[in-house]
């Protein structure tokens, strides 16, 4: 079993004030031609906030949850945390690794799923800023968890507590939609060893948070939707939209609805803005009464997991997965989730 001797959160970052915003996206969009109208339009979300997303507090909160885990379970391994887009950047995290003489990283990524941008674009992330350190570490990523039970279950639970909080006449009569962020079609089909493992995954994923939420065996009660999409109208994206979702719900005769992020971790702003914000006014404008079930963030179950992804690596232990898809690949193969684009162009 491979020896190693730090633990490496990684994660896509955000802004933490006014100032942060333009820059932050600047770094996301980086080479994509995106124009500055777009970017600004974009910022607005984030000053209805104070210019502040969540996402890098959930994750100091879960590095702290974890070294907690860690000790607890007799994990000995010191925790460091990087992002791809924000402070603390990745590239200045592994110098702080190697000036600390690590040698060979463990690293999990607050994505639960196959696909460019939700794993193969984190290794080339990690290899990158390898390259810009000497005697940078190795560092391993762990797999994808979309149906460990570390995952699904806090997801199943929050979603009866959000149900809960539905007007009584509605509490037992309400459709589950989950939410994932959109991806381009052509990245969707290249995900996975084999294809198309975006969409499979979310899908399972889904089912199983349904079945443990006790909705799985009712007719058409849950449906997965895809939002946040961000690229031009001429490239097909996964729909259907969660707008167009809820609309059709309303139309159908649904009487409330339950969202559950299950492409999402924790929270940040396409969890408390594209959810938070405009799902809930346009099902305010749809009179269909809404709930929004939490992310795992810190739950235990979540935490716990983590530990155990660490020891399957680490010792061997069995990995552990819900559903009929098993357990993701620990190692990706290098034609494993493309971009989609020709490879000339990838």
């Amino acid at each position: 079993m491979p020896s190693y001797d730090s633990f490496l959160l990684v994660s896509f970052g955000g802004p933490e004030g006014r100032d942060d915003v333009i820059p932050f996206l600047e770094n996301v969009t980086r080479g994509r031609g995106v124009p500055r109208e777009r970017l600004e339009r974009v910022a607005e979300h984030y000053y209805r906030f104070g210019g502040v997303s969540p996402i890098n507090q959930r994750c100091r909160e879960l590095l702290g949850a974890v070294e907690k885990d860690f000790a607890a379970s007799g994990v000995d391994l010191p925790v460091y945390w990087g992002n791809r887009n924000w402070d603390p950047l990745l590239d200045q995290t592994v110098a702080a690794m190697a000036a600390d003489g690590r040698r060979h990283a463990i690293a999990f990524v607050t994505s639960a799923y196959s696909s460019y941008s939700s794993c193969r674009q984190y290794l080339e992330d990690i290899e990158r800023a390898r390259a810009a350190v000497p005697d940078a570490p190795r560092i391993d990523k762990l797999r994808p968890y979309f149906n460990h039970p570390g995952f699904v279950e806090p997801l199943a639970d929050a979603a009866r507590v959000a149900a809960a909080s539905l007007p009584l006449a509605v509490q037992d009569d309400y459709d589950l939609v989950f939410t994932a962020h959109s991806i381009p079609e052509a990245m969707a089909e290249a995900s996975g060893p084999s294809g198309g493992a975006y969409s499979r995954q979310l899908t399972e994923a889904s089912r199983l948070v349904a079945e443990r939420a006790g909705r799985a065996g009712r007719a058409g009660s849950w449906r997965l939707a895809y939002q946040s999409r961000s690229g031009p109208p001429s490239v097909p994206w996964l729909g259907p939209d969660i707008g167009d979702c809820l609309a059709d719900l309303a139309k159908s005769g649904s009487r409330a609805v339950v969202l559950v992020p299950v492409g999402f971790i924790s929270d940040h702003m396409e969890v408390v803005f594209d959810l938070d914000v405009e799902a809930a006014q346009a099902a305010e404008q749809l009179g269909l009464p809404l709930a929004r079930a939490a992310t795992p963030s810190t739950d235990p179950r979540f935490v716990a997991m983590i530990t155990e992804l660490v020891a399957e690596r680490r010792d061997g232990l069995a990995p552990r997965a819900l559903g009929d898809l098993g357990p993701a690949l620990d190692v990706c193969g290098s034609g494993c989730c493309g971009t989609g684009r020709p490879r000339a162009s990838q």
